[in-house]
């Protein structure tokens, strides 16, 4: 049996353990509402901007645009793989993994570009031997739409030069503070979705063209599902440290309160001896 010494010793040290998670939930807390306001704040944008791609490519010939075109012969696929750059978050970064894993499998024979977003994914495929084409680190400790942007581009110029014929986003999505669901989207081609309401119903005059519009509009729109991902990861991570981090500091209350009645059961069957030792001194004496 631990000593009172060693007891009180490790009830300090969790204590201690304890502030720092409670202190880490609260940044986290902090974070995913400010992710959440980006999420929600770009969510107009990209109804519309899905609303207007929608009619374009309805109007012309969707494949005469190279980044709306599917590719007869499927040889070489691009994975972005985006997790975060930091751990103690659960099962976060393994989720994504996994997903990203089990998808490459699925590709069967393509070959694979694996671009990955995020130390924990690099570290996780790096250990496992596989070839990393591209990497991102240090993205998400100020998260920028440049640097969204700038993947974004050098994704298309792998597309159009023909180093790959499909480009595949694998990140978080995220649903809810205690839902966030790896998810599998296609960014190349673009398939463009219908925005919210009677889109069918809605006749548009373009000017100028559609075609010029489309030269326009699709690098934008390529830009904003990379931006996209990147705020749903970065919510969904922090979210997901919060729920860790609660759970840590609810599991140390336990464990201090655990030791404290450790504790006080020995002080207990001490002061018991002292006082068995006291009485038996004094039936010695009598």
């Amino acid at each position: 049996m631990a000593t009172l010494r060693q007891l009180r010793t490790r009830v300090a040290s969790i204590t201690n353990i304890q502030r720092v998670t409670n202190a880490m939930q609260m940044v986290a807390a902090a974070k995913m509402r400010r992710a959440q306001e980006r999420i929600v704040a770009a969510r107009p944008y990209a109804q519309q901007l899905d609303k207007i791609l929608h009619h374009l490519t309805g109007s012309i010939d969707a494949g005469s645009h190279p980044l709306l075109s599917e590719r007869e012969s499927v040889e070489r696929v691009a994975a972005v793989v985006i997790t975060a750059d930091r751990g103690l978050c659960g099962g976060f970064n393994g989720n994504i993994c996994r997903r990203a894993v089990v998808q490459i499998e699925e590709l069967g024979e393509l070959g694979v570009d694996l671009v990955t977003v995020g130390r924990k994914g690099r570290d996780f495929f790096r250990y496992r031997d596989y070839e990393i084409a591209e990497e991102h680190i240090g993205l998400f400790r100020e998260l920028q739409f440049a640097e969204a942007m700038g993947i974004a581009q050098e994704l298309t110029r792998r597309f159009q030069s023909g180093r790959v014929d499909r480009v595949l986003l694998i990140y978080s999505e995220f649903q809810s503070v205690a839902r966030q669901v790896p998810v599998v989207q296609q960014l190349l081609p673009v398939v463009a979705a219908a925005g919210e309401g009677e889109v069918g119903e809605e006749d548009y005059l373009f000017e100028p063209s559609p075609e010029q519009l489309l030269d326009v509009l699709v690098p934008r729109h390529v830009n904003f599902q990379v931006w996209r991902a990147l705020l749903e990861s970065n919510a969904g991570e922090q979210a997901a440290r919060m729920q860790a981090m609660d759970s840590a500091t609810k599991n140390a209350g336990d464990l201090i309160e655990e030791l404290t009645r450790e504790m006080n059961k020995v002080r207990q069957t001490a002061i018991t001896l002292e006082l068995m030792d006291i009485i038996g001194g004094a039936e010695a004496v009598s």
